[in-house]
């Protein structure tokens, strides 16, 4: 297509002139054009820079699943630290309190976490929000080990409660003969002079006088070692073994309750008050032997 010709009118000369193009005018024009195009890409490329991308729908889901996992880690991490708390309480009492009681050496913090293996953790490296899922795990394995190993604790400290109530239930700790039921203290423990010998002897036991036929109680939990009157000068007598080196003698019975091998419990009745025996009159002699 042909350029357009322009013309002016000379009204002076009274007539038409063609106008001839300036090529100044042209590059400025051309220059305006480039810089201004210019200008328009930069103001885009800073629009874009500051724009975030365009997220797809899938987008989206994923970085909503993410910031939900986020939060469920979050909470489960507060769960965790709760739950070393109430172990570390646990750990507490059971060294400074139970094993205090029960006369058993506290358990070092090493002994109780034991040795993580730290290379089980490599394959969760490598991921966005790997510090977090490590981190984690590590603190669950730790609480893992530590109340396994309470669990095993309080399993022993079950069983030294046990042997200590059983310690508590055998030693003999009541009288034999209800006060009610006694004239009086006859001799205590110690030399004294034999009613029979006039010779002075170590008398080893005590002896309760009260009427023949007065109940007599077993002092400990155990089991009648012997019920007969085997040994001479004591006469119908009762032997229980309590255990935790523990015996008891019940002597000069009228009669027995119980048989040989029999079990008792503190506070059953085993006999009754008598004479029999090396005996001027009724009591019951009675004796409390420790490891032999």
């Amino acid at each position: 297509m042909s350029k357009k010709v322009k013309y002016y009118y000379d009204t002076e000369n009274l007539a038409y002139h063609k106008i001839k193009p300036q090529k100044r005018k042209k590059v400025g024009y051309a220059l305006l054009f480039l810089l201004a195009s210019a200008l328009f890409g930069f103001l885009c490329f800073v629009v874009l820079m500051n724009t975030p991308y365009f997220e797809t729908p899938k987008d989206k889901i994923q970085a909503r699943e993410i910031d939900n996992m986020k939060i469920r880690y979050s909470i489960l991490n507060k769960k965790i630290e709760n739950i070393e708390q109430v172990a570390a309480d646990l750990e507490e009492r059971d060294n400074n309190l139970y094993r205090v009681y029960f006369n058993s050496a506290p358990i070092s913090n090493e002994k109780r976490r034991g040795i993580i293996d730290i290379a089980r953790y490599k394959e969760l490296e490598g991921y966005n929000n790997s510090d977090l899922v490590i981190n984690t795990s590590k603190k669950v394995d730790g609480i893992s080990k530590a109340l396994a190993f309470q669990s095993k604790s309080l399993d022993e400290i079950l069983k030294l409660a046990k042997a200590k109530d059983k310690l508590l239930s055998a030693v003999p700790a009541i009288q034999p003969v209800k006060n009610e039921d006694l004239k009086q203290m006859a001799s205590g423990f110690g030399y004294r002079t034999d009613p029979f010998t006039k010779a002075r002897k170590m008398h080893e036991g005590m002896d309760f006088t009260a009427k023949t036929g007065t109940p007599i109680y077993a002092t400990g939990d155990g089991v009648v070692a012997k019920a007969d009157n085997s040994l001479s000068g004591y006469g119908n007598h009762i032997e229980i073994s309590h255990g935790f080196g523990y015996l008891t003698l019940y002597a000069h019975l009228s009669k027995y309750k119980v048989r040989q091998g029999q079990r008792v419990k503190r506070g059953d009745i085993i006999g009754y008050v008598g004479s029999t025996g090396r005996s001027q009159a009724p009591h019951l002699h009675y004796e409390v032997h420790k490891d032999g």
